[in-house]
């Protein structure tokens, strides 16, 4: 009796274990991709503003932190459910929200495939910086599997052809076009893409191709697993209320990507801002924002983890930087063969904030939108900007159809400054004082200081 209790405690115990086992996320694989997995998952599920932002600076300098914390607070971190594909500088996953969303209709926790690939490193068993990673939810209905399907030759060969074709019509350059479009040929009669046998993998090996030969940031590949809807692009769409109300209520909840709005000892205004939302959605934030701002001495305006966005607020949020209509910027249309111009508004709402200095905070990763605001704010000598040479996409983009799974996105226009003649593409925008981003706010200032004291004389 007493052996027979003994032994069924312990197989109590061993299938408690293999319980508690089978429960356990999957180990995340000792090399570069696998490594900095488990860096980013560590940092993010831990919901921490500083060692995300730790995280950002050392591994992907490009991501948003602002989007980072948004996602965190809406999954309540991820859990790693499944390694689906492992190599050395390339992984995928499957991770499974924490929290239900407010939206989940049947209770259900949502899934999400993912992909991070990263540079080479010396060592299998460091974490590596990030050369691309994405999330994608995992649709109901569909499995992992469905997000990144095999894909035949003729599949291949026809989403190129499209590919080609777009660029050919809509490409701001049309001699770059026309380089892309003999590369990716040449590549594709030698083979050079019969290894990219899935979905996802073959989207990114072209897009690679495509930049190599571009150098244009604004340039992507996609592939969506689900079947997507005929649109042309520029015809005149019906808006759709439920999507409006759905944008709102998620530029709402990240207070229109206005994370801190400040005031700073010596009467130096400080506003922090992550991203550029269409103004008549965010129009009341600019407004609340610069009039609490309006009455200090000179004004910081942060936009190192500032990624882009509406093109429409950069004239928005300069009209409160100059008393007259100014003009910003010139956008060039390869398709139309037309100029638009870009002026300041000669009307605000609130109170303009002129004849003071404005100081940019930039960093390698401010991009698109960010970049415009920093380039035209310079070249009209209204502000001075401090940190990091910034990313360097200067070009508007449309996004096209390729078949039912693939899409391109074409830079179809590019920005001219009246001033300089020219844009940022490739170059990004220079700092007036250089210094790394982490140190910018402090240097901005000291030197915000010594304007006001010049100011005064």
């Amino acid at each position: 009796m007493m052996k027979s209790g003994f032994a069924s405690l312990i197989l109590l115990v061993l299938t408690i274990f293999a319980i508690s086992v089978a429960g356990q996320s999957p180990a995340t694989p000792q090399t570069p991709a696998g490594q900095t997995l488990r860096v980013w998952l560590d940092a993010f599920n831990s919901g921490d503003r500083a060692r995300i932002q730790d995280y950002i600076v050392k591994y992907d300098p490009v991501r948003s932190l602002d989007n980072e914390l948004n996602l965190r607070n809406q999954s309540g971190g991820y859990e790693l459910i499944s390694i689906d594909k492992n190599d050395r500088l390339s992984i995928e996953f499957i991770v499974r929200e924490k929290k239900q969303r407010s939206n989940s209709l049947d209770g259900s926790l949502l899934s999400v495939f993912g992909k991070i690939t990263v540079k080479d490193v010396a060592k299998d068993t460091d974490p590596a910086p990030v050369v691309a990673f994405a999330l994608r939810i995992i649709p109901r209905g569909m499995t992992a599997a469905d997000m990144n399907p095999k894909i035949d030759a003729a599949t291949r060969a026809q989403v190129i052809e499209a590919a080609i074709s777009k660029l050919d019509e809509y490409y701001v350059f049309p001699e770059i076009a026309k380089k892309m479009d003999e590369s990716v040929q040449a590549k594709l009669n030698s083979g050079g893409y019969d290894d990219a046998t899935a979905s996802n993998d073959f989207a990114d090996k072209l897009m690679e191709d495509l930049r190599t030969v571009s150098h244009d940031k604004h340039l992507r590949i996609d592939f969506s697993p689900q079947v997507l809807p005929k649109r042309d692009p520029n015809a005149n769409q019906t808006p759709d209320p439920v999507a409006i109300a759905r944008v709102r209520t998620q530029l709402e909840s990240i207070n229109c990507s206005f994370e801190r709005v400040d005031w700073l000892p010596s009467n130096i205004g400080y506003l922090k801002l992550n991203g550029f939302n269409d103004p008549e959605i965010c129009g009341p934030t600019v407004i609340a924002a610069m009039n609490f701002l309006a009455h200090t001495n000179a004004l910081i305006i942060d936009l190192r983890e500032n990624n882009g966005g509406s093109a429409k607020m950069l004239p928005y949020i300069c009209s409160y930087f100059f008393t007259e209509p100014t003009h910003l910027s010139d956008v060039y249309y390869r398709k139309e063969d037309k100029t638009t111009e870009t002026w300041t508004s000669k009307e605000v709402q609130g109170a303009r904030f002129v004849d003071k200095p404005i100081l940019i905070l930039t960093a390698n990763r401010t991009f698109s939108a960010a970049e415009a605001f920093a380039y035209d704010m310079k070249n009209l000598k209204r502000a001075t900007i401090i940190g990091e040479t910034t990313g360097g996409g200067a070009h508007p983009i449309t996004v096209w159809r390729l078949d039912d799974h693939f899409t391109i996105t074409v830079p179809s226009a590019r920005a001219i400054s009246p001033i300089t003649k020219t844009d940022w593409e490739g170059t990004g925008v220079e700092p007036d004082i250089k210094v790394p981003a982490a140190e910018a706010l402090d240097v901005a200032k000291r030197v915000a200081l010594e304007q006001i004291k010049t100011k005064e004389k």
